[in-house]
């Protein structure tokens, strides 16, 4: 649909067609001097039209700006949707430690958040009615999205995250509670925290029992998974010599897991694979629903500048033809 978002400005295209009409009904300006009819021979032409060339541009230019002002666009009709679903806030680790390659996807060896970040698209794309955030930790954590339905910027934001963007140790104890501020004043009755990470907390002003206590006084059920295999984990790093795998033991902290998510009323999960950790999926689709108003918004498309160029090249074009073949003498 289209609209003006400032229509009130279009009233002063009165003014300007006011002016465009006083403009008609004045006579041209001339000189008076003797032998005017000797001037009549220099005169290239004789029609109106191109005589008045430059007051027609000049009111094409004050047409356009005025509607460019108007900011005219194009838009969808918000509105209110029900949708029975769930709150969940996806909680990622993103630390140094998820580079480790020990998770496979098809006969592929690939590091743990690469498999991470495909079993999250895939439960993104299966939770069609719930609305899912998004908070990535390491050093810290923050943000990536609040909570959405946009399933498209969703996928977008999982596909572009990469290890270290938060920094390379583990604050866990943050991450519950940043993804708890997210949920604490919505009015859904199933709010859900899925907790992943493939190490121990390490950072942070706040233990992650210290903050599970916290999130679960706000009604928010807690989930835990812990990312990884038994024994030292492959690495692939770079050396003088090339690209070589190492070995390093990855310190997962299972027992304070299992306390997070026992605090959260919810479960521990250990996923050493794909499949294991797509076993989340089960989970949630047995919680409880409930009813879920949603205001959609959609993006404006702004066409102002289809107006304010044009207007900006008349007024070029008025000022190159008063200097040049359309000599106005004032």
């Amino acid at each position: 649909m289209f609209r003006f978002a400032y229509p009130v400005v279009l009233v002063l295209l009165i003014a300007v067609l006011g002016w465009v009409f006083l403009m008609l009904r004045r006579k041209p300006s001339g000189l008076t001097c003797s032998m005017a009819s000797r001037l009549k021979d220099l005169n290239d032409t004789n029609s109106p039209v191109l005589i008045r060339m430059p007051m027609i541009m000049r009111a094409g230019c004050l047409i356009l700006l005025v509607i460019a002002a108007a900011r005219p666009q194009f838009y969808n009709v918000s509105r209110d949707i029900r949708s029975p679903g769930v709150d969940i806030i996806l909680c990622l680790d993103t630390s140094g430690s998820m580079q480790a390659m020990d998770f496979q996807l098809g006969d592929k060896p690939v590091t743990r958040l690469t498999a991470v970040k495909k079993v999250v698209n895939d439960f993104i794309k299966k939770r069609e009615t719930d609305r899912i955030g998004l908070v990535v930790f390491g050093d810290e954590a923050f943000t990536q999205s609040p909570l959405t339905m946009d399933k498209g910027l969703l996928l977008g934001l999982v596909e572009k995250m990469e290890t270290g963007m938060a920094g390379d140790r583990t604050a866990i104890g943050s991450a519950i509670a940043i993804s708890g501020k997210r949920l604490k004043d919505l009015k859904a009755k199933s709010k859900i925290l899925i907790l992943l990470t493939d190490g121990r907390n390490n950072i942070g002003d706040i233990t992650p029992e210290q903050a599970a206590d916290a999130v679960r006084t706000l009604g928010i059920r807690i989930y835990t998974i812990g990312v990884g295999g038994t024994g030292p984990a492959p690495f692939k790093v770079n050396t003088f010599f090339g690209t070589r795998i190492i070995h390093q033991d990855v310190d997962l902290d299972e027992n304070t897991l299992r306390k997070v998510a026992q605090i959260g009323e919810g479960r521990y999960f250990r996923a050493a694979d794909s499949e294991e950790l797509s076993q989340v999926y089960d989970i949630i689709d047995k919680q409880e629903k409930t009813e879920v108003k949603v205001k959609e918004f959609f993006h404006f498309r702004e066409l102002y500048l289809y107006f304010l160029i044009p207007g900006l090249i008349l007024l070029l074009l008025e000022i190159i033809s008063r200097a040049t073949f359309l000599r106005i003498i004032p």
